[in-house]
């Protein structure tokens, strides 16, 4: 009566393999291989998007500071009020 789930489509020449999780190591060469990639990747990374970063962070600093000043009152204009 009808195909399973799993065998709805016919697929030919793909073949599959697959390991028993058993067998599998779940971390295999995690220090030895696994950390000194994540460092390499972001050393290559971090000049890329540290100064673009930098650069914004100073113009919001910046653009921050100047609206302060621009709402500040000027004390010589209320000299002469009593």
């Amino acid at each position: 009566m009808g195909r399973h789930f799993g065998d709805l489509a016919r697929v030919r020449h793909i073949i599959t393999y697959s390991l028993s999780p058993f067998e599998q190591r779940a971390f295999p060469n995690y220090f030895a291989k696994g950390i000194p990639n994540v460092w390499r990747r972001f050393t290559s990374s971090f000049f890329k998007i540290a100064p673009p970063m930098a650069l914004v962070y100073l113009t919001y600093s910046w653009g921050n500071s100047v609206h302060e000043q621009g709402k500040r009152k000027n004390p010589a204009d209320f000299e002469n009020d009593k």
